[in-house]
């Protein structure tokens, strides 16, 4: 019988067990889980602030990428006491005696309890775009999301050539778009909005600006779900402004067979993608360690705190 590896760490005061550091999580290029939660330490100044205050849904690959994969939405039983949780309704959902169904989702606000995360193989973290007060009262959505995701040929080029179209429309409502590289295959872009609102507000905003740019760009642009009509356009996914949806947080890794992340860049890059399909691509973790060093929070720069 193999001997189960832990180490025993403290972090933010806090004594955490740490297990199985060197099991791999992406066969690919054989990046441990030591590696993973090395990375998540490195980028948690930030990523934390994009964490702060929201629920957090969890993609978990127990076993590596590759492998069976899981969403987690409930913290989990064993949640340690410190880490923040917030419960909340669900749209529609009944237990067995008729009340309203409710989630509890963990809050990573510290090193401590987005370790604790990354130590059970949560490799994803998605966020919703509201935020909860201290006392676990939704506070509005405080920014909106827009997906650019490319239907084949269509490709990366094709979504910086739509971001720059997008920022033009956030521009002109009074909103400053922050561009991120979705470490799938498109582009997100996240404007801070004045003031928090209903996330069905925030979602019609967005819904009308993806619609706008269909009407006046129906050769590259789509607003439309129905996969068959994405071919060779950009599909401006503005639903994940539900109130029920949520996007991957941006500097959280992506559990794809190579390990990428959810990487802010500049407007620069933007154009230079938009201009030449060489000059931009997804980026790795150490790719985003070292810009993290090199250049700062690009994203928090963007967007404000």
């Amino acid at each position: 019988m193999v001997e189960r590896e832990e180490v025993r760490v403290e972090v933010d005061d806090r004594v955490l067990t740490l297990t199985s550091l060197s099991k791999v999580l992406y066969p690919r290029t054989g990046m441990t889980k030591g590696e993973v939660l090395n990375y998540y330490a490195q980028i948690a100044p930030a990523l934390l602030p994009q964490l702060r205050d929201r629920a957090v849904t969890r993609i978990r690959w127990p076993h590596g990428v590759g492998d069976m994969s899981f969403f987690e939405k409930n913290a989990p039983a064993g949640t340690p006491s410190w880490v923040r949780t917030v419960t909340v309704p669900t749209t529609g959902s009944r237990t067995a005696d008729g009340k309203e169904g409710t989630l509890t989702f963990p809050i990573l606000d510290s090193l401590a309890a987005l370790t604790w995360a990354a130590n059970l193989s949560a490799l994803e973290l998605h966020v919703h775009q509201w935020t909860v007060g201290e006392d676990g009262t939704p506070a509005g959505a405080d920014r909106i999301v827009i997906d650019l995701d490319p239907g084949e040929p269509a490709g990366l080029q094709e979504c910086c050539q739509v971001a720059l179209l997008v920022r033009e429309a956030l521009g002109e409502r009074g909103l400053t778009a922050a561009p991120v590289l979705s470490g799938s295959k498109g582009v997100h872009l996240y404007a801070a909005l004045p003031e928090a609102v209903e996330p069905d507000v925030a979602t019609a905003l967005a819904k009308e600006i993806a619609e706008q740019l269909q009407k006046q760009h129906p050769t590259k642009v789509t607003a439309t779900m129905t996969k068959s009509r994405r071919s060779g356009k950009v599909f401006l996914d503005w639903s994940q402004n539900s109130g029920s949806k949520t996007t991957i947080c941006p500097y959280s890794l992506r559990g794809k067979e190579i390990p990428k992340v959810a990487a802010p860049v500049s407007w620069d890059e933007v154009e230079e993608g938009a201009e030449d399909p060489l000059a931009i691509d997804q980026l790795g973790p150490n790719d985003v360690i070292t810009r993290l060093s090199e250049s700062g929070d690009l994203f928090t720069r963007a967007t404000g705190p």
